[in-house]
């Protein structure tokens, strides 16, 4: 039985998804097996992936693409470790993200939740390393409260976190309703009731272009998670409050985007104006022209190397 099952979803991934499974093969430390979830890509995606010669690397495929939660419970569900990793199909890893991963989880025995900071690369190649000024360089730790630690940039991405199989067993895998943003119902339910642990390192380069990424496709017609659902959780958890209406912001900002008036207007009068920063509450509220114009600023800033934020 491997340590790790890696789990790599795949639709349409053909000019990013060699190097994210070389990336994986190429780990410092090798007990492990990658699942590759094919969800019915209709490019070379498949034929790249067939090309590699390994026989760590299990193909499982999908007959119609089923959506990303979908790919990633198909490989949940046909995992043999008892420790599940996810790269998707345009990220990679570092050498030593595994092995980093295999530490935490030996100096951490009451933690089910691993994971790591990591980098964003841009077009251009431009990278930035995630700052996370809540923690010390290369620091490790058990995270005393992941909602508090998620109030600006998110610490973890999916690419840079490792669960506990026995964690879905628990709180349920992905929900293959969402179509946007089920990562953010997953850690909601996952971190309510499981501590996670945490290396400051960027193990991992989270690509921010690539072929059919979802976040480059219309946002109002995406299914969100539904935050009434955590509001028996919320009850006595005021950290929790301020994480969900944070998401709120960050999805209402998105809807006044694209003028889905309709969408931001029911999105607005959930949020509580209180768990915002000043210049979140400001920006909620601005005309669309001063929100784009910010956004410009902020895309001239990443050409830089620098990353503006309204989140802290």
């Amino acid at each position: 039985m491997p340590f790790f099952s890696v789990i790599v979803p795949l639709y349409n991934k053909e000019t990013f998804v060699v190097n994210a499974i070389q990336s994986i093969l190429a780990q410092s430390f090798q007990d492990f097996e990658v699942l590759v979830v094919d969800d019915g890509s209709t490019d070379r995606s498949l034929e790249l992936v067939s090309q590699i010669n390994s026989n760590l690397v299990r193909v499982l495929k999908h007959d119609h693409n089923s959506g990303l939660s979908a790919a990633r419970n198909t490989g949940i569900q046909n995992a043999k470790g008892a420790h599940i990793a996810f790269l998707d199909a345009d990220d990679c890893w570092k050498p030593e993200y595994l092995s980093t991963i295999y530490q935490l989880i030996h100096d951490y025995p009451e933690t089910q939740l691993w994971a790591t900071n990591y980098e964003e690369l841009y077009a251009n190649q431009v990278v930035i390393v995630n700052q996370n000024p809540l923690f010390k360089e290369d620091e490790t730790s058990v995270v005393p409260d992941f909602f508090e630690c998620n109030l600006g940039k998110p610490i973890y991405f999916p690419s840079s976190l490792c669960v506990a199989k026995s964690v879905f067993d628990c709180v349920g895998s992905y929900d293959e309703r969402i179509t946007y943003a089920e990562d953010v119902d997953f850690n909601i339910r996952a971190n309510t009731q499981f501590k996670l642990a945490y290396a400051n390192k960027p193990l991992v380069t989270y690509t921010l272009f690539s072929e059919n990424q979802i976040t480059n496709s219309t946002f109002h017609t995406k299914v969100l998670p539904n935050f009434s659902n955590y509001d028996s959780l919320m009850q006595d958890n005021l950290a929790l409050q301020k994480y969900v209406d944070f998401n709120r912001y960050i999805f209402a900002r998105n809807y006044k985007y694209e003028k889905a008036w309709e969408h931001f207007d029911r999105l607005r009068q959930e949020i509580c104006s209180r768990n915002l920063n000043y210049k979140q509450r400001f920006l909620l509220d601005a005309p669309l022209f001063l929100l784009k114009w910010v956004k410009q600023l902020k895309n001239f800033g990443i050409q830089k190397g620098i990353l503006l934020t309204t989140y802290r």
